[in-house]
């Protein structure tokens, strides 16, 4: 039944576009840009590096090349199967509104109508998480930026993302998307590895929230967790599950656990691969017959385009700058996605 319900997609999306006679299909895509900072020197945040003057020579030509890039990238996440860019995209490592509205409004996405929620997040590089949205396929009604606390041994804050948390109305059902960056491994995972439970018990309060507001609705939660699919913050502390079978009502699923158990990755370090850009989701999501809208697949985007293409870190994804010299490649990750299915009442 499943291969037939996928095969059944397939023709449908490729001989009428993304609405077809039989289904619906949805695109949810999640990409780490990689230090999308503007030229402009903002006295706020430590962004003195990512400026003309700046020791990476942070340049209008660079940042247009960057622009041009990313926003390419996101114009063909899932676009072999859906024929079209995503219909919601969640960033991070975004400097600015301005930055995302640059990317909204390049001629690679400007035709695709793309709404944009972001806030400032008390980050001291100044990076935020945002979200774009076609305004044709998605209705948000609410959108809150939610703070995470977090102290070192001496009890200094430690500041960091906010996790952005959108609600409204996609395919005429209620959808909230949370879109995360959590701490970094930086100080290695004996230090950082309690920020990230942080994090995963920050976003574990926001679905349980929405959840006593109405329990029928459908939650996706994405980012760059700088966690794998297996460990303590996902496993334990969020519970997520690999399999449909394994799920009970409260249980959150998992399908990028899968994925990297298959040794997928989205972004490598030290000739180890990691699946960092990640979604989970309320198991509500999984509806066999698809007469709601339900997750079908998920996936990582790495064209060769995006990949280095010889050297020591030949596959590896094709960065911005590596080494501290300039490249003018894309993100040191690659994006992820998820595709939604309902099947059509007409």
């Amino acid at each position: 039944m499943r291969s037939l319900i996928c095969l059944l997609v397939l023709i449908s999306t490729s001989l009428h576009g993304q609405k077809s006679n039989t289904f619906t299909l949805r695109t949810i895509a999640f990409y780490n840009v990689e230090n999308l900072f503007d030229t402009k020197n903002d006295s706020l945040i430590f962004d003195d590096d990512r400026t003309p003057e700046g020791s990476y020579h942070w340049t209008q030509e660079r940042y247009k090349i960057k622009i041009d890039h990313i926003s390419n990238v996101l114009s063909k996440i899932g676009k072999e199967t859906s024929k079209t860019s995503p219909d919601v995209i969640g960033l991070c490592e975004v400097e600015n509104r301005q930055v995302v509205e640059d990317l909204a409004h390049h001629p690679n996405l400007v035709d695709k109508d793309y709404g944009i929620i972001h806030f400032d997040s008390p980050d001291a590089r100044g990076i935020d998480v945002a979200l774009l949205f076609k305004k044709e396929s998605y209705l948000p009604t609410s959108f809150k930026s939610h703070r995470l606390l977090l102290f070192d041994e001496l009890g200094e804050r430690v500041y960091t993302r906010d996790q952005l948390v959108v609600g409204g109305l996609l395919n005429q059902e209620e959808v909230y998307f949370i879109v995360n960056h959590w701490p970094s491994r930086r100080g290695g995972e004996a230090i950082s590895g309690p920020k990230r439970v942080r994090a995963a018990l920050l976003n574990k309060r926001i679905i349980d929230s929405i959840q006593k507001l109405n329990r029928e609705a459908k939650i996706i939660s994405m980012g760059d967790l700088n966690d794998d699919p297996t460990d303590n913050s996902l496993k334990k502390i969020l519970r997520t599950k690999g399999k449909p079978k394994q799920l009970d009502s409260i249980d959150l699923y998992n399908p990028m656990e899968k994925l990297y158990r298959k040794g997928i990755g989205s972004l490598a370090y030290r000739d180890k691969w990691n699946l960092f850009d990640q979604f989970f989701m309320t198991s509500n999501l999984i509806d066999t017959n698809k007469t709601k809208l339900s997750f079908w697949k998920a996936g990582i985007y790495a064209p060769a385009f995006i990949r280095t293409q010889k050297g020591k870190y030949k596959g590896y994804p094709l960065r911005t700058y590596s080494g501290g010299s300039y490249t003018g490649g894309y993100s040191d990750h690659f994006p992820s996605y998820i595709f939604l299915i309902k099947q059509s009442s007409h």
